[in-house]
């Protein structure tokens, strides 16, 4: 990426536009002061899911989103370094580009370094005295009004923006930016209040208490390229408990979380609450991980950086204020077996939409298949007739099933296990990456006779599906294969009309999937139904979307209060006989 220095700038963060209109938006001022009293138990509104949009033609919401991604398209956003509610510009920039079109430029956005890293730490520092006493119902308050400004006024925006930035289909967006997000912002809210009213029993003259504390000092939030509801969840769910947050976004989703950045702005997100900080990987980690009021990390990413950071982090222990909180959700060789009695139609689908949805570029999509010989037969020919019909480019084109993926870096990645399974195995459709405009591969059916082959073992990242045939009679040993073959261990399904052969498959693989599917494909996992995460190599399954993830971002304070203490030290069995 061209990189270009200059003098850096810093200035008040700019009132981004609202998306649909020319008014501005307020920058959120800190209170510095006493909220206004309430008497009364706040509940906050019950969280319904968010609920899809088509898009399909002739709709409103098609012809607001198309004109969003042409203006989008047009533009060539400034994006910058945000701490304490400030812009600042350091010259020293990146280029954010379509996958799918990779010549043209969306955006510039500014890198930071370990001398922003520090100025963020002071600002989280001075933002958790006031945020970090916030009653709930106050912190509450701000993202459910984001959760209602991104299912209204900001919705084409952060579609427009995963779908240009990130390559995904209007579909594809829709599902993340717009209805995931939103029900993060909602369902924590809710999964919040319900963990601070866990509090202890008290006995006859005792007041016992919880206080769920704010951890001691800042958050870092590291997040990815392939969902902007990850970008948003991770500094925001922190911070809804009271913490502050140093956000570093992955540099491919950029334009979605400057987006996501200035939301949380208009709804009234106080500044240094979470501070938006780009640049290198390696710098900003290395001074955020080292420094000694480091409280948590929330991850996602890489297994490879993730235990990366995590040997960092006990390198550092003994310079902490606390023992940091580590959270992350990594890496994924996700699976569906079949037995005998599946329902090979519905298989079939779920091979194209769990493999191929976003490029196969999610944590959860099915990249290894296991299929009955009995069944293969016809599961391959249905498989591959539907692949035939795929439609494979510019996401702005709504006929398109699939985009490009992220980058050249990934487009190689997968060019070279395309190479590995034309010689090692059997490519039985795809196989075929085109890089002269964009970073486009074709969705890829292999055939392995080998359970071992690497395109069965392996991580690829892309549209790239494998399959191996097993004799009928051995589904019990299969069941072992996939259990011992990754050591990942985030989602896998199994389809079967046999109530025992599932009841088999669900005790077999209990600790292969973090979540499992019974008859669909191991993707699309919906806030508040099927909370998100995996054990293994694949994290710490603190489950996203959850009480069990919120509680990370606590620590709890045991209070007692004795109403009326005694005023004599000794015990009656002290009396005389």
């Amino acid at each position: 990426m061209p990189v270009v220095t200059k003098s850096p700038t810093i200035a008040p963060a700019k009132p981004a536009p609202a998306p649909s209109t020319s008014e501005p938006i307020r920058t959120a001022e800190p209170t510095h002061g006493t909220i206004l009293g309430f008497n009364g138990n706040r509940r906050t509104p019950p969280p319904v899911n968010e609920p899809v949009k088509s898009y399909a033609p002739g709709t409103p919401d098609r012809a607001e989103l198309k004109a969003r991604l042409a203006s989008m398209a047009s533009e060539h956003a400034d994006i910058p370094i945000v701490i304490d509610g400030r812009e600042i510009r350091t010259g020293v920039t990146a280029q954010v580009t379509m996958p799918h079109a990779y010549r043209h430029v969306l955006a510039n956005w500014h890198g930071g370094d370990a001398s922003h890293v520090a100025l963020a730490i002071d600002s989280a520092r001075r933002a958790r005295a006031d945020w970090g006493n916030w009653p709930f119902a106050e912190r509450a308050g701000v993202f459910l009004r984001a959760a209602e400004l991104l299912s209204t006024t900001w919705r084409a925006t952060l579609n427009a923006a995963t779908m240009l930035g990130q390559s995904k289909t209007a579909f594809q967006a829709e599902v993340d930016a717009a209805c995931e997000l939103a029900d993060f912002w909602r369902f924590n809210v809710h999964f919040a209040e319900a963990l601070y009213a866990d509090q202890p029993i008290s006995d006859k003259g005792i007041w016992n208490q919880t206080d769920y504390r704010p951890l001691e000092g800042f958050i870092y939030a590291v997040t990815p390229f392939n969902f902007t509801a990850i970008g948003g969840n991770l500094p925001t769910a922190p911070a809804l408990m009271g913490n502050t947050v140093i956000w570093k976004p992955a540099p491919a989703a950029m334009l979605s979380a400057y987006y996501v950045m200035q939301l949380l702005t208009e709804a009234g997100l106080p500044p240094g609450v979470i501070n938006f900080l780009p640049g290198d990987a390696i710098a900003i980690s290395n001074a955020a991980l080292s420094h000694p009021e480091f409280a948590g990390l929330h991850f996602t990413g890489s297994t490879t950086v993730f235990n990366l950071m995590w040997k960092q982090i006990g390198a550092n222990a003994a310079n902490y204020r606390a023992y940091p909180r580590i959270v992350g959700e990594t890496g994924g060789k996700d699976f569906i077996v079949a037995h005998p009695s599946a329902d090979t139609e519905a298989l079939a689908v779920a091979i194209i939409r769990g493999g191929f949805e976003y490029q196969g570029q999610k944590c959860s999509a099915a990249s290894r298949i296991y299929v009955p010989q009995s069944l293969w037969g016809e599961v391959r020919d249905r498989v591959i007739a539907m692949m035939k019909e795929i439609k494979v480019g510019d996401v702005r084109d709504f006929r398109n099933f699939m985009g490009a993926v992220i980058d050249q870096r990934a487009f190689d990645k997968i060019s070279g296990y395309l190479d590995d399974a034309k010689k090692n195995a059997k490519v039985l459709a795809g196989g075929t990456a085109r890089g002269e405009t964009g970073w486009f591969v074709d969705p890829t059916l292999v055939e392995t006779k080998d359970p071992g082959y690497r395109l069965l073992c392996e991580e690829i990242f892309g549209p790239v599906v494998t399959a191996y045939a097993y004799p009928d009679a051995k589904f019990g040993e299969i069941l072992e294969t996939v259990n011992r073959t990754s050591p990942y261990a985030l989602t896998g399904s199994i389809f079967a009309r046999d109530r025992a052969a599932v009841q088999t498959a669900m005790l077999a693989l209990r600790d292969a999937a973090g979540n499992f599917y019974i008859n669909d494909k191991p993707t699309g996992a919906v806030v508040g139904q099927q909370p998100f995460g995996g054990a293994r190599a694949s994290g710490t399954n603190d489950k996203a979307g959850s009480m069990l993830n919120l509680a990370r971002w606590v620590s709890a304070r045991s209070v007692k209060e004795t109403l009326a203490p005694p005023h004599d030290y000794r015990y009656p069995f002290m009396g005389a006989e």
